[in-house]
């Protein structure tokens, strides 16, 4: 699996050159760290870090994609989110996911998936909704109906 591109100068959609700009030009105004990359092309873009704001967050992403990465999060989120422990719990939920989705846990981030892998993650969170998470005697993630049956 390649490594992100974190200054990326070609689109990943489009093939399209890529500009590192303001982000005033996406949003209207200055956001987060107030950059991003753009695609001259087809429009998609990526935010970049705020400490080191020439580094991509991840892959551009058109707006199917970015309507995917929120589809995605907002199954994901409410599973850790404002738990004991919740960034343990995102760390671990995150090394679930990669294994549901074969890859490596470092390229298991939501902002790295393009469209085929943000719709099979979709899919995954969708059949885990509604269930328990929970940790077995090794301290690998479990999901637990009302009724008590697991999916590993």
């Amino acid at each position: 699996m390649p490594m992100i591109d974190t200054h990326p100068t070609k689109c990943n959609i489009c093939g399209g050159p890529v500009i590192y700009v303001s982000n005033d030009r996406v949003y209207g105004r200055k956001y987060g760290s107030g950059y991003c990359y753009l695609c001259k092309n087809c429009g998609a873009y990526v935010g970049t870090h705020k400490p080191r704001p020439k580094e991509a967050l991840g892959l551009l992403a058109d707006e199917r994609m970015r309507k995917g990465k929120m589809m995605c999060h907002s199954l994901f989120d409410p599973i850790w989110e404002g738990k004991p422990k919740a960034n343990k719990k995102r760390g671990d939920l995150y090394k679930w996911l990669s294994k549901q989705m074969d890859i490596p846990v470092e390229y298991c981030h939501f902002g790295y998936f393009d469209i085929h892998q943000l719709r099979k993650a979709y899919k995954i969170l969708l059949d885990i909704q509604g269930m328990t998470m929970l940790y077995d005697n090794c301290g690998n993630i479990l999901f637990k109906t009302e009724k008590g049956e697991t999916d590993e």
